[in-house]
């Protein structure tokens, strides 16, 4: 019996089925963990064997190794990773990507319109928002497994045509079986993805070849980093050092462990042996490769890391970016990050702006008590990269603001633009001075020896306040507001006083 035009419609349609499940699972995985995922992350310290441990628990919390990779990538852009940390942390993911072959392997498609229905159920009639995003998950959940049944009985019939066992043939190749993983992988942006159709493949008693699954599970490794390479484009260096380990890890292990099973074919014996069905097969070498990968390279990852800043140096063009007109965490295209990873961007964009504003307002004070007119072109200048990066910020976070955020970063994405509207009044307020000590130059004004005193002593009590108030909301430090509170009550006193004495003389 040939295979109709409506089974093929079933195989193309159940593998979008398939790609928008694992997109619904990781996209709502990742709202749902949330804050929870950023504390998980947070915690990857310079100890290798705890970034790695992290790297696995995220990855399986939003069920996704590139979307933690490009986490990962964004949080070493925005310096709440260092490099070390980072290739702990994707070392880890790459062990964590393999629970959802090990998932589907377990064949609970069965079930999977009973998680449609009630996915459906909390998502549409549920009202708060966390209920509604587990509702999201649960449905992405049951999509993906339906996905397998849309599949399974056009997948039997294509594996009994003649033609088709031929093609399959040819992917007995090593080489063709690891581009095909790599190629497939590197369009679809999804190695969990690939390889869930893989598994799925031979849960429907497709013959393909162990051997050829295991070379198509090393491509597809090589695959998922080109995200990851992607994402890091518009990157600081040290983010662009993350991604080329990414790549480079899975090329040494793939190089390393296809050689090692080409010329050493009973490895691949002792799994058929071990699990007796073939989608368990495949889904173990998933796993043991990883992990044997990680085991490899794990002692090596301090001198990795001194590789990396090797390959990738840093230039002065990416110091001198930090006073362009450019943004530098958020020039890329918000909507195809994780949402997590956009949150913590627009953070570090904010903070950067916000270094700025308070260097021109250094710079605006020098100028007024120097009467240095290079000092206030040079506020004048910063002042122009501040209300360029006030627009471009506010755009940018009117798009994060459409994504599926989790109730925190909603809540963070709120408070930025009220943050915005307070550094870019620091720019304006820098300027004015800058323009009242113009004015002072040219009209040859003069001032006392006492209050040129008591205006500096305003001036560097108010630019140490905001340089506190920065660092604290850098580092999402609640504990400084206390004294930031109480050192603003200081300044308003001192102001007070100030402007009366001055009124009085």
């Amino acid at each position: 019996m040939d295979i109709s035009f409506g089974d093929i419609f079933l195989i193309v349609g159940g593998l979008g089925l398939l790609l928008f499940g694992m997109k619904m699972m990781s996209t709502g995985l990742e709202v749902v963990a949330g804050d929870r995922l950023q504390t998980i992350l947070k915690r990857a310290t310079s100890n290798r064997f705890l970034a790695v441990f992290v790297g696995i628990i995220a990855t399986i919390c939003i069920n996704s190794s590139t979307a933690t990779t490009i986490i990962t990538v964004g949080f070493v852009n925005s310096g709440l990773l260092n490099l070390t940390q980072a290739i702990g942390v994707i070392m880890g993911a790459n062990v964590g990507t393999t629970f959802s072959a090990q998932l589907i392997a377990f064949k609970i498609d069965t079930v999977a319109p009973l998680f449609i229905f009630i996915g459906i159920v909390m998502y549409l009639f549920f009202k708060k928002r966390n209920i509604k995003n587990i509702g999201y998950v649960i449905l992405g959940f049951g999509i993906l497994f339906f996905s397998i049944t849309v599949m399974g009985s056009p997948l039997k019939e294509l594996s009994k045509q003649p033609a088709f066992n031929a093609m399959l043939t040819t992917f007995e190749n090593p080489f063709l079986a690891l581009l095909a993983g790599f190629a497939f992988t590197a369009i679809i942006q999804s190695s969990s993805a690939t390889m869930g159709l893989l598994v799925t493949m031979h849960l429907s008693g497709i013959p393909i070849p162990f051997v050829t699954s295991a070379y198509i599970i090393l491509g597809t490794n090589i695959g998922t980093s080109i995200t990851t390479v992607i994402a890091s484009i518009p990157a600081n260096r040290d983010s662009k050092r993350a991604a080329t380990f990414h790549i480079m890890y899975d090329i040494i292990g793939c190089a390393v462990f296809g050689t090692l099973i080409f010329f050493v074919p009973a490895i691949l014996g002792w799994f058929e042996t071990t699990w007796a069905e073939k989608a368990r097969q495949v889904a173990m070498f998933h796993t043991l490769y990883n992990v044997a990968v990680l085991v490899l390279l794990l002692p090596f990852i301090k001198y990795i890391a001194k590789l990396m800043q090797k390959i990738v140096p840093v230039k002065q063009d990416e110091i001198d970016k930090l006073h362009g007109k450019k943004l530098m965490y958020l020039d890329a295209d918000v909507t195809k990050m994780p949402a997590m990873a956009v949150v913590y961007a627009a953070h570090s964009e904010i903070c950067r702006m916000g270094k700025i504003a308070n260097e021109s307002l250094n710079f605006s004070l020098e100028a007024f008590f120097e009467q240095n007119e290079d000092k206030v072109r040079k506020t004048f200048e910063l002042e122009k990269t501040i209300n360029f990066l006030n627009q471009q910020i506010a755009a940018k976070l009117v798009e994060v603001n459409n994504m599926r955020l989790s109730d925190s970063d909603a809540e963070k994405v709120g408070k930025m633009f009220k943050t915005l509207s307070d550094i870019e009044r620091i720019g304006d307020h820098a300027e004015n001075i800058a323009e009242y000590a113009l004015l002072v130059k040219d009209r040859g004004l003069k001032f006392s020896d006492a209050a040129i005193e008591e205006l500096k002593l305003l001036g560097n009590l108010t630019t140490e306040q905001i340089l506190r108030t920065l660092n604290a909301y850098e580092q999402e430090d609640s504990s400084e507001l206390k004294e930031i509170k109480y050192f603003e009550k200081e300044i308003d006193k001192f102001r007070w006083i100030l402007s009366k004495t001055i009124f009085n003389d």
